[in-house]
């Protein structure tokens, strides 16, 4: 059996995925996969239980155990969140860089505070570019509960 680059053994890959993320068990190697510039996918379920799965710009605030996608209001992704109402939907965001890959699972809701917001950009801007402006920015966040991955 391969060790994940973010496991300490080959085991804690299925003990994170059952308990969610947790940060003792993160190891430097993950945390630079999930920081490193590269393009994610989110997939969100539309209102016919089909998956909408759409390019992004996702980042993960570890400590938080939440993975977090700026976009617009109006966005169809938003649509699909909105739709589960207070409770948001199940969610995945992953994210591949040749045989390495990582999806990070869990139940996502639409933030529209401005703290929540100017946290999301900031988080955005270390780790792509500051985002353009947008009045209608809205954040998806996801509270992670599970974790797949393979090295």
């Amino acid at each position: 059996m391969q060790t994940t680059p973010w496991s300490r053994s080959p085991n804690t890959l299925d003990r994170m995925s059952r308990r969610g993320l947790d940060p003792d068990r993160v190891s430097a190697e993950f945390r630079e996969f999930w920081a490193e510039r590269r393009t994610g996918l989110l997939v969100t379920p539309r209102r016919d239980g089909t998956p909408h799965v759409v390019a992004v710009g996702v980042t993960l605030d570890v400590e938080a155990g939440i993975a977090r996608v700026i976009c617009s209001r109006g966005s169809q992704k938003v649509r699909n969140v909105v739709a589960g109402g207070s409770v948001g939907v199940r969610a995945v965001v992953s994210q591949v860089d040749g045989r390495r890959w990582s999806s990070l699972e869990g139940r996502a809701v639409v933030r529209e505070d401005p703290e929540s917001v100017a946290e999301a950009e900031r988080r955005y801007a270390m780790r792509y570019r500051v985002p353009r402006v947008n009045p209608q920015r809205v954040v998806i966040e996801i509270g992670i509960d599970r974790l797949l991955g393979l090295a």
